[in-house]
């Protein structure tokens, strides 16, 4: 535990806790830091103004990251005949419709990422209480019901990141890997905040991105300026 808590300290020092950031100096701060042995995620957490408890102020959406998330992303797709082929073209990682319904209702989830045609709904709808808690369930809002087999699976195979408002008006995503370019997870957490800005709900009352922070899985975090972020998004 000693280890762990000079480490952590270690990590913190340089970092001042009520300062804001500009991006760019936030994310050499985060590489500089992650001396985990792995490859440590990238992640941005934005705190929002809304309310989730009311259905006018969700905040939901997906975003297709620049140069990916570099996440091995595993892809299972409902679908039938040729939409079935064609997912398996596309690379999806498991296709099926009634045996596939089997397989997850008998505890195997081997994706990270599930997909569905419009049709095969009827049959998705009974893994709801399965697939909802864990963020699986497919929905139109976020491209993952779709007759676009092929672009939906080369989306998640390509980095596409989903995002939901938690119960406190936080989202939250993996953007990227500490050893990319720090061009390349600036440009991500760039497009991350302008898919959020573009998902901003009518009910939204006053500013709507509130803070941002950026950190690594295992580093501290840091607390960026928002203006030095949302650059296009006019949020």
């Amino acid at each position: 535990m000693a280890q762990t808590g000079k480490r952590i300290r270690a990590a913190r020092e340089g970092i001042a806790v009520t300062k804001l950031y500009p991006l760019d100096e936030a994310v050499k701060l985060i590489k500089e830091r992650a001396k985990a042995k792995f490859d440590e995620t990238f992640e941005v957490s934005m705190n929002l103004g809304v309310d989730p408890r009311h259905a006018d102020q969700m905040v939901r959406g997906v975003c297709n990251l620049p140069n990916g998330s570099g996440r091995t992303v595993r892809v299972a797709v409902f679908a039938r005949g040729p939409k079935a082929d064609e997912a398996r073209a596309a690379g999806a990682d498991i296709v099926g419709a009634e045996d596939l319904l089997e397989t997850i209702q008998g505890g195997t989830i081997d994706f990270d990422r599930c997909i569905a045609t419009p049709d095969m709904m009827p049959l998705v709808g009974r893994l709801g209480k399965v697939l909802g808690p864990r963020g699986l369930m497919p929905n139109p809002k976020v491209g993952t019901v779709t007759m676009d087999v092929k672009g939906a699976v080369a989306g998640a195979k390509g980095g596409s990141v989903e995002f939901r408002v938690e119960k406190a008006g936080i989202v939250h995503a993996g953007i990227g890997k500490v050893s990319f370019d720090e061009q390349k997870i600036v440009e991500n957490i760039r497009a991350f905040a302008d898919a959020v800005a573009k998902a901003k709900p009518a009910g939204a009352k006053g500013t709507y991105i509130q803070r941002i922070a950026v950190s690594s899985t295992m580093g501290p975090g840091v607390k960026v300026d928002p203006s030095s972020v949302l650059v296009a998004a006019g949020a």
